[in-house]
């Protein structure tokens, strides 16, 4: 299914080349119709059905004229200009990959009776999950990492932080203006279509990896449960067509957290070495044990053991028969962010996720 995308525009050249960036890039996604003249343009739409309509802001349409399941927005040369005739405004003069998103958008508020629209039938996304029982251990720091190695092994790879102090932006950045709270949104309100909203709030950093920018505020996250992020995970392995999603979490063990862990391929519990998260990471492979007993969950068989900035001076390894040992990594110091996910996604320990 395609979305049928009018395009009314008296600048020739900007409409032949924006047409053409389309048709090029999204053939399999998008119907392109464009016109230059509105009266020709108001009784095609009629007719075909279209879904969404961007016209310049040299026409005023008339919007009765458009069935309610149209979309209208206007194309204007500033992107400081967020609408036209109460309709939203669409910058004109940016990259078709962010007009195409701003498409999506439109088209997934005015569709929500649509319950999926599914760009791949890839059934294979392997998800990896990393998180600590110990704050401060660089759990998200070797899970952004994992993810770049994924990405330069030239593997379609998402990054997806779904901590409630989330800090998606300081690993990757990428264009937009979308946030993680516009998919919380399209989810909890139900207006919207989540497979539509999901790819047009999705960036993409230089090195190849997607993520979403972290939420406007920690109370957007904690709008989300258990059952909505399990939607959530199931929805982007449909549409995604990813390789791999790298779930950085927060550490829980209530029953939520565990219908998460339980869709993903691989676990990955992070110990920076000390006493204090050693001891941590020991009762919560307890209660684990204590869970794995009473209910069917079988948490274990995909665990590993990860060792964030061991130090021999302070850090002992602890013996958890129930882990698998990925090893260690070392401290880094000197290091920006964004150096040292590139230094640790070329360390072989990544492979055995793989």
């Amino acid at each position: 299914m395609k979305i049928k995308l009018a395009i009314l525009e008296n600048d020739k050249i900007y409409l032949e080349r924006i047409v053409s960036a389309f048709n090029a890039r999204y053939a399999d996604k998008l119907e392109v119709y464009s016109f230059t003249d509105p009266e020709i343009a108001l009784q095609v739409i009629s007719q075909m059905k279209i879904d969404v309509l961007l016209s310049s802001d040299n026409f005023e349409i008339d919007r009765s004229k458009l069935s309610e399941k149209c979309a209208l927005a206007y194309l204007v040369a500033s992107a400081d200009i967020e609408s036209v005739n109460n309709e939203t405004a669409v910058c004109k003069f940016q990259k078709a990959d962010l007009i195409y998103k701003q498409v999506l958008n439109l088209y997934s508020e005015n569709s929500s009776n649509i319950t999926s629209m599914h760009f791949s039938e890839n059934g294979d996304t392997k998800t990896i999950a990393f998180m600590s029982p110990s704050g401060g251990t660089g759990a998200s720091t070797a899970a952004a990492s994992c993810a770049l190695s994924l990405a330069k092994k030239n593997k379609k790879v998402l990054y997806l932080n779904l901590e409630n102090y989330g800090s998606s932006d300081v690993y990757f950045q990428g264009e937009g203006n979308s946030t993680f709270s516009d998919v919380i949104y399209a989810i909890k309100s139900k207006k919207s279509n989540i497979s539509l909203r999901l790819e047009s709030s999705v960036k993409q950093d230089e090195t190849g990896v997607y993520f979403y920018s972290a939420s406007k505020t920690a109370l957007d996250m904690q709008e989300l449960s258990g059952a909505e992020k399990v939607k959530l995970l199931n929805e982007l392995k449909i549409f995604g067509s990813y390789d791999y999603i790298v779930l950085d979490l927060d550490f829980s063990l209530k029953e939520e957290q565990l219908n998460i862990l339980k869709e993903c391929w691989k676990i990955v519990f992070v110990s920076d070495g000390s006493v204090i998260s050693n001891q941590k990471l020991e009762r919560a492979i307890s209660t684990l044990n204590i869970i794995e007993q009473q209910k069917d969950h079988r948490i274990f068989m995909k665990s590993n053991l990860l060792f964030n900035r061991v130090s021999s001076r302070n850090s002992y390894k602890p013996e958890i028969d129930e882990l698998n040992e990925l090893g260690g990594i070392k401290r880094y110091e000197g290091y920006t962010t964004r150096q040292m996910i590139n230094e640790l996604s070329n360390l072989e320990l990544f492979n055995a996720l793989v």
